[in-house]
């Protein structure tokens, strides 16, 4: 049974901000199932009618409305005015990626007729989600975090990776480039010369980062997702422990649980009071056993995709504190539930990555009690159907290409 929120304003309807194609992303059936169990009206931006997020029943309604990215911001605005102007009621606008966090955030007086957003300094936002950029802000306020470099182009790229060593990661630069001239798909792990040359076949400009690798044989990966007030007030803290990922070493959490560290929330609450942080986030960090230092690797100013990790005996998670503090209600401090996540097929891909470089059997096969779901969900199944049903068709195709390219 889901917790009733003291104080919950049920009248102010929610809207899943959503910038970019992103038709297999889990992300926004949280923020729907999370504000759809208590009663509260949820709307979502999605890239077609045929999407798995429309399928939910608890979803009030959704507003096909594709976008690459790459529009100029004044259309992107339009875009949303009128999906604040067909909702008919000002409402809590929840991103759900970089690019929907950065828009909301600069262009607040445009939209904040239609639109609940929270106080946030206008170009934090971008500058937090610019890799190079939050590069500089750790800096600034004594925050570990891997070596980093910008490259201009391939010949500076090739140069780091000479001076560094291999192996290195490379991840797409800064939000709406990442969207628009992708270097990478992912974070992706470069093993030598060849590869990093393969990525990157032609010496124009590139919006990319190279960033120091943390051997996992000597890292941990954790993660933080907060909601913070105004003036970057912490409201709602919670931390967890990464333990797979697909694909492996970069990409999206698959498996994970949570663990209360104070230590870590500190650092995380604490960056966000020194910036003036207001909103949802989602850190990433890797613990360098070497030194014993948690070291920021990503600084995602919206909705994480596996936020339902978190939820406490009050019913509380990042968004809803959100919706509580843009309404005006006290955000209640109760104890965290321990909690696993797991995300389905990608999950067991990436089980099987690990047997087969570790040569042994990966732990956590078999369901475990007190798990959040990404995908399965007894109470609200039609999702899952519509992605397994997208996915049959998809990937023989796929599976095709490959064979052709092979």
């Amino acid at each position: 049974m889901t917790p009733v929120l003291p104080g919950l304003d049920r009248r102010v309807p929610v809207v899943v901000v959503r910038i970019g194609q992103y038709p297999f992303s889990h992300s926004p059936w949280g923020t729907v199932r999370s504000f759809g169990r208590l009663g509260v009206p949820v709307y979502a931006m999605v890239e077609g009618r045929h999407n798995p997020t429309t399928a939910s029943h608890y979803l009030t309604g959704a507003f096909v409305r594709p976008t690459t990215g790459s529009e100029p911001a004044e259309h992107l605005v339009d875009i949303l005015r009128g999906v604040g102007e067909e909702v008919g009621r000002r409402s809590v606008a929840v991103p759900t990626d970089d690019e929907s966090a950065v828009l909301l955030a600069e262009h607040t007086e445009e939209l904040s007729p239609f639109f609940l957003i929270p106080p946030v300094p206008a170009n934090l936002p971008r500058l937090l989600a610019d890799k190079g950029e939050l590069h500089r802000i750790c800096r600034d306020h004594g925050i570990p975090s891997p070596y980093t470099a910008t490259p201009a182009d391939r010949d500076e790229l090739v140069a780091t990776g000479r001076a560094w060593g291999y192996p290195l990661v490379l991840k797409n630069l800064a939000p709406f480039t990442r969207l628009a001239e992708p270097v990478v798909s992912h974070s992706t792990l470069v093993r030598d010369e060849r590869e990093l040359l393969a990525l990157t076949p032609t010496n124009g400009p590139l919006s990319v980062l190279a960033q120091e690798y943390l051997p996992a044989e000597h890292s941990e990966d954790w993660f933080t997702h907060l909601c913070c007030g105004p003036g970057g007030e912490p409201l709602a803290v919670f931390t967890g422990l990464k333990e797979r990922d697909w694909p492996p070493g970069g990409g999206f959490t698959t498996l994970a649980r949570t663990v209360g560290n104070p230590e870590l929330a500190d650092l995380a609450a604490g960056l966000c009071k020194k910036v003036g942080f207001a909103g949802v986030a989602d850190l990433d960090w890797r613990l360098d056993l070497r030194d014993h230092r948690y070291k920021l690797v990503d600084f995602n100013p919206r909705q994480g995709a596996q936020f339902r990790l978190f939820e406490t005996a009050d019913g509380l998670d990042v968004v809803r504190a959100l919706h509580l503090s843009l309404t005006g209600r006290p955000v209640p401090q109760g104890p965290v539930l321990p909690r696993n996540f797991r995300v389905g097929r990608p999950d067991l891909l990436a089980a099987l990555a690990t047997a087969r470089s570790g040569h042994r059997l990966p732990h956590d096969l078999l369901p475990r009690r007190a798990t959040e779901r990404a995908w399965l969900c007894r109470d609200d199944a039609m999702p899952l159907v519509v992605d397994l049903a997208r996915t049959a068709r998809t990937a023989p195709l796929k599976l095709a290409r490959r064979l052709l390219r092979a």
